[in-house]
Order: C-alpha cells, then sequence, then structure tokens
C-alpha cells in the first residue's frame, strides 16, 4: 500500500520557503476620529475601571424579578438567537473548508479484475496509494482562510449584537408592561375616586341642591374613566405576548402577573468614547467585514500568478494476482505541473477592483456604524437628563394639580363654583399624573436603550480567533452548552 514519501528534503523545504509569500495587502483596522468626551457626559458617572468592565448581567440594575428571571432565556430560547447562532456554527464550517486547502490530499485505490481471454482465465490486481497537493505559494488559500475567518467572527458579532437586542428589546416590553400596570392602577384610583365624587353628587341631586347637568357631568366622566381602564387590556396583553415570543414561548404559555411597581432607573456608568469601539458588536461586525474585504483583495491578487500542482502515486500492481505483495511489482511515480492564464479578457482585473470596492465599501460602513454609536449614545444621554430634569418640575405639578382638585370640590360643595371646575381640576390632575408615569416609563426605556448603545456586557475581546480550528472549537462547543 502507498506510504507518501519525499525523497528530495530539500525540495520540501523550498516550498515552505516559497509558501511564505502572501500577495495582497495585510490587513489593518481603518482609522476613525474618536471625540475625547461624549458632549453629554457633564452630570454623569464616568466609569471607573471597575466599573467599565463587562457585565453580562446588566439587567439586575433595574431590580424587576421579572426582568431578572426571563432575560437569561433570551441567549437560550430567543429564535432570532438560535438562527444567528446557526449561521454562526456554518460560518465556522466554512473556515474549516477554507483551511482544507493549506494541506495535501491523500487517497489509496485498490482493485480486483478476473477476466477470460484466449481460451484462459487470468486475474490481475493492484493496490496504489496516491498524494496531491497545490502549494500556495502566494497566498490565495492563506488569504482565503483569513476572509473566511474575518467573515466566521463578524457573525460571532452578529450573534453577539442579535443576543443584546433581543434583550433590550425584552427589557423594553417589560418597562412598557410595568407603566401599564402602573397606569392601571392609576386609572382604577381614578375610577374610584369619581365614584365617590358621583354618590356624594347624586345625593344632592335627590335633594334638587344641585344643576341636573351635574350629575350627568359626574357620570360621564365616570364612564370614561372605565372606558379608559378596559382599553389598557389591550396594550397589557399585547405587551405580555411580546414577551412571551421574546423568551421563545408560545403567548398562552406565559401567565405575568399584575404588578404595578415600576423598576429602579439604573445608575449608568458612561466611559470614554474610544471604549465604545470595542463594547459595541455591530461595530466588531462591521470591522470584521473590512478585514474579510481586505483578504478578499488578495484573493484575487493571487489568481495573476500561476497555480502548482505536484502528485505522488506508489503502490504495487501484478497480473496474475497472485504473488501480488512481491518486491517486483513495486510502481511509483511523481509528478507536477504549472498552469498559467496569458489572457482572460480582464476578468481578473475586474475581479481585483471589484474586491477593491468592497473594501472601501466596508470601510465607509465601519466608519457610518461608529458614527451611529456615538449618535446613539448622546440621544440617550441628553434624554435622560433632560428627562430627570422634566421629573422635578412634575414632582410640584403633581402636588398643585392634587390640591387643586381639593380645593375645587370643596368650594363645589361650598356652592361657590359649579362642577364644571372639579371636573377640570380632575382632569388635569390625572393627565400629570398619566404625564409623571409616561417620563418615568421613557426615563427606564431611555436607561435600557443606553445600555444597549454601550454594548451592554458585550467586549471585542470575546471574538474567537476563527482562523485557529482548535479555538473557533472551543468556542463552539461553549456556546452549545448553552443553546440548545
Amino acid at each position: 500500500m502507498n506510504i507518501t514519501r519525499l525523497r528530495t528534503p530539500s525540495t520540501a523545504a523550498v516550498l515552505l520557503l516559497l509558501a511564505a509569500c502572501t500577495v495582497g495587502p495585510d490587513y489593518q483596522r481603518p482609522h476613525v476620529d474618536v471625540p475625547p468626551a461624549y458632549s453629554e457626559l457633564p452630570g454623569w458617572t464616568l466609569a471607573e475601571p471597575a466599573a467599565d468592565k463587562p457585565k453580562g448581567d446588566w439587567w439586575t440594575g433595574f431590580d424587576d424579578p421579572l426582568m431578572n428571571t426571563l432575560e437569561p432565556m433570551v441567549t437560550v430560547s430567543n429564535q432570532t438567537v438560535r438562527e444567528d447562532y446557526a449561521n454562526y456554527e456554518q460560518a465556522l464550517a466554512e473556515v474549516k473548508v477554507a483551511r482544507a486547502g493549506l494541506f495535501p490530499t491523500l487517497g489509496v485505490t485498490g482493485s480486483a479484475t478476473k477476466q477470460r481471454a484466449s481460451g484462459q482465465i487470468a486475474n490481475s490486481g493492484s493496490l496504489e496509494g496516491n498524494v496531491s497537493w497545490a502549494p500556495d505559494l502566494w497566498g490565495q488559500v492563506r488569504r482565503t482562510v483569513e476572509e473566511s475567518a474575518a467573515t466566521a467572527q463578524a457573525s460571532e458579532a452578529t450573534l453577539a449584537n442579535a443576543t443584546l437586542s433581543e434583550q433590550i428589546a425584552l427589557a423594553t416590553a417589560i418597562i412598557e408592561l410595568r407603566a401599564t400596570d402602573a397606569n392601571i392602577d392609576l386609572l382604577q384610583q381614578t375610577v374610584d375616586a369619581y365614584q365617590r365624587y358621583l354618590n356624594v353628587i347624586a345625593d344632592q341631586d335627590r335633594f334638587g341642591t344641585v344643576a341636573p347637568s351635574d350629575l350627568i357631568t359626574a357620570r360621564t366622566q365616570l364612564d370614561t374613566a372605565r372606558s379608559s381602564l378596559i382599553a389598557l387590556g389591550v396594550s397589557r396583553a399585547q405587551y405580555a405576548h411580546a414577551i412571551a415570543v421574546l423568551v421563545g414561548k408560545n403567548p398562552e404559555d406565559l401567565d405575568i402577573p399584575h404588578s404595578g411597581t415600576m423598576p429602579t432607573l439604573p445608575s449608568v456608568p458612561v466611559g470614554v468614547p474610544s471604549t465604545l469601539l470595542q463594547r459595541r458588536p455591530d461595530i466588531a461586525y462591521a470591522e470584521r467585514l473590512v478585514a474579510a474585504q481586505n483578504a478578499a483583495i488578495g484573493v484575487a491578487v493571487a489568481a495573476y500568478y500561476p497555480t502548482v500542482s505536484l502528485s505522488a502515486l506508489d503502490g504495487l500492481t501484478q497480473s496474475p494476482l497472485s504473488g501480488l505483495l512481491h518486491a517486483a511489482n513495486y510502481v511509483w511515480s511523481l509528478g507536477g505541473s504549472a498552469t498559467e492564464t496569458l489572457f482572460d479578457g480582464g476578468e481578473r482585473s475586474g475581479n481585483v477592483s471589484a474586491a477593491k470596492a468592497g473594501y472601501r465599501a466596508a470601510v465607509a460602513s465601519y466608519r457610518g456604524t461608529v458614527l451611529s454609536a456615538f449618535e446613539g449614545v448622546e440621544n440617550d444621554l441628553s434624554g435622560l437628563r433632560i428627562l430627570g430634569e422634566q421629573s422635578d418640575v412634575l414632582q410640584t405639578a403633581l402636588h398643585d394639580s392634587a390640591h387643586g382638585v381639593e380645593i375645587a370640590f370643596n368650594e363645589y360643595q361650598a356652592g361657590t363654583v359649579d362642577y364644571t371646575t372639579v371636573a377640570t381640576a380632575q382632569v388635569t390632575r390625572l393627565s400629570t399624573e398619566q404625564t409623571a408615569l409616561s417620563v418615568q416609563e421613557q426615563q427606564l426605556v431611555d436607561a435600557a436603550t443606553l445600555i444597549g448603545d454601550l454594548g451592554g456586557g458585550w467586549s471585542s475581546d470575546a471574538l474567537h480567533d476563527a482562523s485557529k480550528g482548535e479555538a473557533a472549537a472551543a468556542g463552539v462547543a461553549t456556546t452549545s452548552d448553552a443553546t440548545p
């Protein structure tokens, strides 16, 4: 049987030296201008080194039991995350396919024939091993591996980005559900208050001490509040269904009890802008695509150079079949070939131009992603700052509106004002309370969005070196443990 033999070690050494050549540009990360600080940073806590470390369980800062229970399920059960995980596994497999081009192909062939000719029966057979190899003299295979590895890392960043996005979406849905429950409690209290007012007016109406229109106004106000209370049930059901889907469940399989307790507004430390480049998975994705396009240029350039192939055969052949393993039946062969395209009508030139254009497009996309990331953080910071100021003003408005309702109702009972004044004061109080609740909800949503825009608990250091089979396999095993 064939065992490949290198009879000229010096030839192998020369080939290894030649294989060190890699055409095409070596990758360098594109430069982007990073501001020294966020314009909205004054008034915010600058992250300390310990505070700026990745924290996977960022949602615990909201101090919400439902959020703490459901957020870990996104990584395991969310269907968007599972889809991106499968895409990542596929990208890793494609890296293995590309790396296979660096190694020779080994094979073995055996045959046995029995035939009758000229009235005689003869047996023949062979047992041969063969090897073929196209040495990567110009680095085309290595650039292909580099491109596939960068693409796999981009898929890994996509997986991380999808996970973070779905976690932020879940946190937002829970915040909106809690705000709806709080609004239901607020409207229920309002309905109870309107009912008490209606009872008082109904008693006065029986004695003829108030105008009939006051009774109608009070009853209409109560029914309107009840209608609004019922309508909130639609929003609550939709938020509950969205939460179920985000954790990979059917809507009817997840029952979320009513709770009017709002989550806690977390303290979000904000690091310097340069850290954003390492903490945003979408930025890592865009940067890895640049690296892949850079490698694609090398693959296209390598097509200008000749392709060299080596082959060898070693084995035994005999007719008749008996005595096949005798030394006299030993055969071998060595061969080599080289091919070079002399004219292709501009195909290779077009491929190089297309690869360079793809690289420039990827660089523009990367820089645009960075700019959008800075814009998002600035928007979040300004929104939280302005909402905080609005919340402070609303606290005074809440106190004044509640006091205004008491004064208006006392004046109505004293006969100095009509019931329209009371109804107006009550509407003002309810509107102010709902506005305050809406501001609180938006603060929480902006805080969750800010965490997502800062990269959550992710870091680009988590990307595996997909060009090395061992590291990539280790990464898959780690993720597979968490993914059913």
